[in-house]
């Protein structure tokens, strides 16, 4: 962890949403003047998606199984040395995944593959970090411990699934049989290095739906933010300092599960986000000595 060049982390799987946390990240950084570098954790995957394609396919056929979620298909040693140097120096290197024909116009390159590496902005405030991993520890890596504001980012699994499995049709041209397929391979890499994280995080944001999810491999539709809650638990209480009364004050409709758990209509989630994490977000970048 570092005062001088803080690093917040959004870790949660394929499908999870992090890209909402991101959305409102973002807001609170405009709202709050703060200059963060962003990091995608998808630039992190060790194979384009033509190599990964190749060499998963190749990996299949021997009986084994290489993913975006373990070590084989990814470069954590080069993520863990990108937090420690950021933390250190507020310097580091970065690149970009292309996953669509958006980001393919605006970087020149087809969809699924990486741009080169690229030093981060040297003036930035913070370092902002969402992708699969920002929790992850391993025998040989321990990322978490260079993050000052570990957040996961996940809805139940049956709820994760389905999006995953909308989000490959619609972006990807997937089929159900594809994406699912492809949610069975990654099993073991699931349960052994994104699961583990959630018990990592100071604060985890779970979407649980109040509709029959039960086949999800069957579902046509995602459940809305109306047939949804938010189940928000601060784990790390020391951390975030967290006034819940006033939090169902201003959170209509939200009630308390647990003394350090609040439920709270999906739609107010981000509004959540905002009362919960400006207040932390501030004393991270006052510790840098150039408060607002």
């Amino acid at each position: 962890m570092s005062h001088k060049h803080p690093i917040i982390a959004v870790t949660g799987s394929s499908g999870a949403g992090t890209s909402i946390a991101r959305d409102a990240f973002e807001t609170m950084f405009r709202k709050l003047r703060i200059n963060p570098a962003f990091i995608e954790g998808d630039c992190f995957h060790r194979y384009d998606r033509f190599e990964m394609e190749k060499l998963s396919a190749e990996a299949s056929a021997k009986g084994e199984n290489l993913t975006h979620f373990g070590p084989e298909g990814n470069l954590f040693d080069e993520l863990e040395g990108l937090f420690k140097e950021y933390g250190e120096k507020g310097t580091g290197k970065r690149r970009f995944y292309i996953h669509d024909a958006k980001e393919a116009s605006q970087h020149g390159l087809p969809p699924g593959s990486i741009t080169s590496w690229e030093p981060i902005e040297g003036n930035s405030d913070l370092l902002f970090y969402e992708g699969l991993h920002g929790g992850l520890v391993t025998d040989t890596i321990n990322i978490p411990q260079y993050v000052d504001l570990l957040i996961g980012f996940t809805p139940i699994i049956n709820l994760e699934w389905m999006q995953k499995i909308h989000r490959d049709r619609a972006l990807r041209g997937y089929t159900t049989e594809d994406a699912t397929k492809l949610i069975m391979d990654r099993m073991h890499d699931y349960m052994h290095y994104i699961t583990p994280q959630f018990s990592r995080t100071d604060i985890n944001f779970q979407r649980v739906p109040t509709i029959d999810t039960s086949n999800p491999f069957a579902a046509e539709n995602i459940p809305s933010n109306d047939e949804s809650f938010s189940v928000i638990h601060i784990r790390n209480m020391e951390k975030i300092e967290v006034d819940f009364r006033y939090l169902l004050e201003m959170l209509e409709g939200s009630m308390m599960s647990s003394p350090e758990t609040i439920v709270v209509p999906a739609g107010k989630m981000v509004f959540a986000m905002q009362l919960i994490l400006t207040p932390l977000i501030l004393k991270l970048y006052s510790q840098k000595g150039t408060f607002l």
